[in-house]
């Protein structure tokens, strides 16, 4: 009867591919929780959901699943969710930089590895595991460089903002907000294109602008998207831009559509924001060799005057108009 049963546990497991140890579920497969924002934020988000959704994949070894909201309380209910699905380690790219301590303690006690990818959260160091991070402080101070070294009499700023309180919006405007107070730039607009980043409401920003008869002569938009909108705001009213014309237009992102309007001089200057950390992030995992603590990515800022094809073919991420096509 022993050698009965040995017999079935061992055709068991060559079935299912399941052992039990210590009572803890082990399938060969990594099992990964992933909580992240909707893919209709941005250009950006779309890559890196779509990268995640490629890189922990089952052809890669791993059993994971990927939760897109931009709103944090149902993020934390999702990684309170995968916390009780007992998986080995859990990504987090945060709407929003607070309210997640009790949510990131409970996965440590689970034994839990936890990453943070994309965006910061406001918590103790040992609470995570590691992050692999765009620096958007870095990221604002080198816009804001180039705003203020492009020479003009005086820099009136129209600053539309992402969603209020994550860490892109944060640190891409604090650095415009310490310009201000330090009597370097006036920002005669400040609006936001709320949750989603939207192009219609960082239109409407510039839009209100204008009807006030404000005078600005740089627009910094946190997104392509949303740099996009407000460009359709200038060619609306026939106020000049790019190269040439009298309001200097920067984006965030890298979409490859916002580099050729770029390189077209239709914009001025696109900021990186690398969404590309799945692979790295994978790497750690295989090779057992995750950091402790932050890693940030090093990122880049592309001007009309300096662009190349092989940058935009390089680091641009989605689809690419093609040379000299601009996208209005």
């Amino acid at each position: 009867m022993k050698k009965i049963l040995c017999v079935l546990v061992v055709l068991t497991v060559l079935a299912t591919g399941v052992l039990f140890a210590g009572g803890q579920q082990e399938s060969g497969m990594i099992k990964v929780g992933i909580v992240n924002l909707p893919p209709e934020e941005s250009g950006y988000r779309q890559a890196n959901v779509e990268a995640m959704n490629t890189v922990f994949s089952a052809e890669n070894g791993y059993d994971a699943k990927q939760t897109n909201t931009g709103d944090n309380s149902e993020q934390i209910a999702a990684a309170k969710g995968y916390i009780r699905d007992g998986v080995d380690y859990l990504l987090i790219s945060a709407a929003n930089a607070s309210g997640w301590d009790d949510t990131l303690k409970s996965a440590k006690d689970a034994g839990i590895k936890v990453i943070l990818f994309d965006r910061a959260i406001d918590t103790a160091a040992s609470n995570f595991q590691a992050a692999l991070l765009s620096d958007m402080a870095y990221e604002g101070n080198t816009a804001v460089e180039w705003v203020l070294g492009l020479g003009l009499d005086k820099v009136n700023l129209i600053l539309i903002r992402g969603q209020m309180g994550s860490a892109a919006e944060i640190g891409r405007s604090a650095a415009v907000l310490k310009a201000e107070k330090d009597g370097k730039l006036k920002i005669v607009a400040d609006g936001t294109g709320g949750d989603s980043w939207s192009l219609e409401e960082a239109r409407k920003v510039v839009e209100a602008a204008i009807a006030a008869n404000k005078d600005f002569n740089v627009i910094y938009a946190e997104n392509d998207g949303m740099a996009q909108g407000a460009v359709q705001a200038l060619e609306a009213a026939g106020i000049t831009h790019g190269k040439g014309g009298k309001v200097k237009v920067i984006g965030f992102d890298f979409n490859r559509f916002a580099l050729r309007n770029v390189q077209a001089g239709y914009w001025d200057a696109d900021m990186q924001c690398n969404p590309r950390q799945a692979a790295e992030i994978s790497k750690w995992i295989k090779n057992g060799s995750l950091p402790n603590g932050i890693v940030y990515q090093k990122e880049l800022l592309f001007t009309t005057d300096k662009i190349t094809d092989k940058d935009i073919d390089d680091w641009g991420i989605n689809a690419d108009p093609g040379k000299g096509v601009v996208t209005r």
